[in-house]
C-alpha cells in the first residue's frame, strides 16, 4: 500500500458523457470544475489545431483553479476539409451541419490535455474519420425533433440515434463520442493517476 497523498483528478469539462466515458476504464473524478473559455476559431484555424488548443486551454484554466489536482481537460471538434462545424445551438444549425454531413466523409478529432500540480502539461491528439449515408429530408428532420444534437459538435451524437446514418468508422469511437478512452488512460496513467 502506497503512503503517497491522494492527489486529486479534477474534470474540466460538465459534459455527463466525458464523465460516463471515464467510468468505462474505472476513474471517477473528485471534482468537477467547468473552463470558461472563448471557444471561437482563431482566423485560419484548421479543426485539428483548433481541438488541441482549446483542450490545452481549457485544461490550463482550470489547472489555475486547481494547482493542487491533476486536471483532465478535452474537446472535440468535427471538420470537414478545413471548415470547423460548430457546436450546435439550435434546430437551423443542426440542420446545416446535417445536410452538409450527408452522403460524405468527416473527419472528428479529439484532444485531451492533463496538467500535474508541478504544471507539467500532456496532450493527445484522436483522429477519427466517419461516413455517413445519404440523408434524406425526413431522416434530418426525424433527428432533428428528437433533439440529440443539441451543444453537439457537427449538430450530431455518434452515441444516439445518430449512429444509424454512420456508414463506417475508423479510429476512435469514444473520441468521437467526446473523449477518446485509450489515449485518455495512457496520459492519465504517466501523470501518476491510479485507474480503478
Amino acid at each position: 500500500m502506497s503512503d503517497a497523498p491522494h492527489v486529486p483528478l479534477v474534470l474540466a469539462s460538465a459534459s455527463p458523457r466525458r464523465r460516463e466515458l471515464l467510468a468505462r476504464i474505472g476513474i471517477a473524478p473528485d471534482a468537477i470544475a467547468p473552463a470558461d473559455i472563448d471557444e471561437t476559431p482563431h482566423r485560419g484555424e484548421r479543426p485539428r489545431a483548433h481541438a488541441v488548443r482549446l483542450a490545452a486551454e481549457k485544461a490550463r484554466a482550470a489547472a489555475t483553479l486547481r494547482p493542487d489536482a491533476v486536471v483532465l481537460a478535452g474537446d472535440t471538434v468535427v471538420g470537414v476539409g478545413a471548415r470547423i462545424l460548430p457546436k450546435a445551438e439550435d434546430a437551423a444549425t443542426a440542420r446545416s451541419c446535417l445536410t452538409l454531413l450527408s452522403g460524405r466523409r468527416h473527419r472528428v478529432w479529439s484532444a485531451i490535455a492533463v496538467i500535474t500540480p508541478d504544471g507539467r502539461l500532456r496532450e493527445a491528439l484522436s483522429e477519427t474519420v466517419v461516413r455517413f449515408k445519404r440523408l434524406t429530408h425526413a431522416e434530418i428532420e426525424a433527428y432533428l425533433a428528437g433533439g440529440e444534437w443539441h451543444g453537439k459538435a457537427g449538430g450530431y451524437a455518434i452515441q444516439g440515434s445518430a449512429e444509424g446514418f454512420c456508414q463506417w468508422l475508423a479510429g476512435s469511437h469514444s473520441g468521437v463520442v467526446g473523449l477518446p478512452l485509450y489515449e485518455t488512460r495512457k496520459l492519465l496513467l504517466a501523470a501518476g493517476v491510479a485507474l480503478g
